[in-house]
């Protein structure tokens, strides 16, 4: 069965709150020092304005796709659209650092119903795989669209109009969602769904959202008791929340999705993915910065090759999986990526056109070989199960890419921090309070050169970027390694997984 026009109209549809959601992620760092200079919030609060959004996401993904499923996909993308459009009203008019924090807040559960919700209707509206292939395509193409668009449509606005101003571009794109939904999205339930068990939601959230927040935490400040205690006791929560899921006859996450092999070996190659691409990506936008010495905007610009290389790599990938196999296609992909983020390692400290050249076109030879993993992937996700559990297999997805990307960060993070403080040398006759700050990071680094004379702090300088350029080369050379493992494994398991598939299928019998 294959699509018609009103399915590809309502693709475009479903591509508007995929733009917003990348709009949203990319044009708050923009915003940051306006906002704080108008709100003036604490470092603490800050901090929360900043995460909460990423926290709340991240937490509610699980139970938004299952809500899905019960109660509809359109529905549910209707409502957490419109719960988007008024929490947007409210970010842009705060008048307090808490108000902003609370309307975050609800922006993130909104947002927990989007990803989900367009994906697993994608998945129904799109039975035929290579269709399906085509129009995942355009869905992520469309969120790293957002990101292209986020920086220099979030500098114009911050430009001219105040900080609140980025947070209103939602409005109107939730507005046509909603006036156009009712007439092009058909509706999806699962019949059989049974209710929400508030009590698996309730354990849900209390072990994703402490396991996040002290990777988080982990990747900011290094291990201490306290984060490791906080992600000890959501790891236990979560093995309660697995008995419970086991127990149940309709469970909010069912556990017999990895029983499908190819559900769970795409969610394992998700997760690599986005921990490799999350933690070297975070160390490069902060070489960007700090030692090539460019401003946000200007960084945020260089990202655009990148952004346009997934697209690319994104785009090209159902054509080149209906032509040869498709774990082929995502192994290579991933082997290219690998190459990719081996020119990381040579970005030199001095931070010069030279090294940003490198960092440029590492990234964007990454994101373009990455490219067929996301979409492939994502398509074995949907594709691997019944359009009943669409929902639940949409979430996971992005469950292991939001758990990916702070993991990353947090592993990665912590051992470019190790190799800097080990290579970092500090002039003797620094003083002691400049010179531990100087050590403990490139950020105090930074801080510490101001407080110096003009040559002892360019010094300063100087041995930091090289000793954070070291940071980088040596994740860059584990990143790449992961890479090249699992492109390997991943192929041999996606293969192993479709011989099987073939011999399961009934042999036609002569009549």
């Amino acid at each position: 069965m294959s699509a018609g026009r009103r399915e590809w109209l309502g693709l475009a549809v479903l591509a508007l709150p995929t733009v917003l959601l990348s709009l949203d992620m990319s044009v708050l760092h923009l915003a940051v020092p306006h906002l704080a200079a108008d709100l003036r919030p604490s470092s603490t609060q800050l901090l929360w304005i900043i995460d909460i959004y990423g926290f709340m996401i991240a937490g509610f993904l699980v139970t938004m796709g299952t809500l899905g499923d019960r109660i509809g996909r359109r529905k549910l993308l209707m409502i957490g659209g419109g719960a988007f459009g008024l929490a947007s009203v409210a970010a842009a008019f705060s008048t307090s650092p808490e108000m902003l924090i609370a309307a975050r807040a609800v922006l993130g559960i909104a947002g927990a119903t989007l990803m989900p919700s367009t994906l697993a209707l994608i998945s129904n509206m799109f039975p035929n795989p290579k269709q399906r292939g085509t129009a995942i395509a355009v869905w992520m193409s469309c969120f790293m669209g957002g990101m292209v668009v986020g920086p220099v449509a979030g500098g114009f606005l911050l430009a001219h109009f105040r900080w609140g101003s980025v947070f209103l571009m939602g409005v109107p794109v939730m507005l046509l969602l909603l006036a156009t939904a009712p007439k092009l999205l058909p509706e999806y339930r699962d019949p059989d769904a049974g209710r929400l068990d508030l009590a698996s939601v309730a354990l849900s959230l209390a072990a994703i959202l402490p396991v996040i927040y002290a990777l988080k935490e982990i990747a900011k400040n290094g291990l201490s008791l306290t984060e490791i205690a906080v992600l000890v006791a959501g790891l236990a929560v979560g093995a309660v929340f697995v008995r419970r899921q086991r127990r149940l006859a309709h469970p909010l996450l069912d556990l017999q999705l990895f029983r499908v092999r190819a559900f769970s070996a795409a969610v394992a190659i998700i997760l690599v993915g986005a921990v490799t691409m999350g933690g070297v990506f975070m160390l490069v936008s902060q070489y960007l910065q700090m030692v090539a010495g460019l401003s946000t905007v200007g960084a945020g610009l260089l990202l655009v090759p990148q952004a346009l290389a997934v697209v690319a790599g994104s785009m090209i990938a159902p054509r080149l999986a209906r032509r040869f196999r498709p774990e082929f296609v995502l192994g290579f992909g991933m082997l290219i990526a690998a190459g990719g983020i081996v020119l990381f390692t040579l970005a030199g400290g001095s931070g010069g056109s030279g090294g940003v050249a490198f960092v440029v076109l590492g990234m964007s030879v990454a994101s373009f070989g990455m490219g067929p993993q996301g979409v492939l992937c994502t398509e074995m996700v949907v594709g691997s199960v019944s359009p009943q559990r669409a929902g639940a297999a949409s979430a996971m997805s992005e469950t292991s890419a939001e758990f990916g990307i702070a993991m990353g960060i947090a592993v990665f993070g912590s051992v470019a921090t190790a190799v800097y403080r080990g290579q970092i040398a500090v002039p003797a006759h620094v003083p002691a309070a400049a010179a531990a700050q100087a050590t403990d990071s490139m950020a105090g680094a930074m801080e510490a050169s101001a407080t110096l004379p003009g040559s002892l702090g360019e010094q300063v300088l100087a041995t930091a970027r090289e000793a954070f350029s070291s940071g980088l080369h040596t994740v860059a050379g584990i990143g790449a390694a992961i890479v090249v493992v699992f492109a390997v494994v991943g192929m041999a398991a996606l293969r192993r997984t479709a011989a099987a598939a073939k011999a399961e299928e009934p042999v036609p019998v002569a009549s």
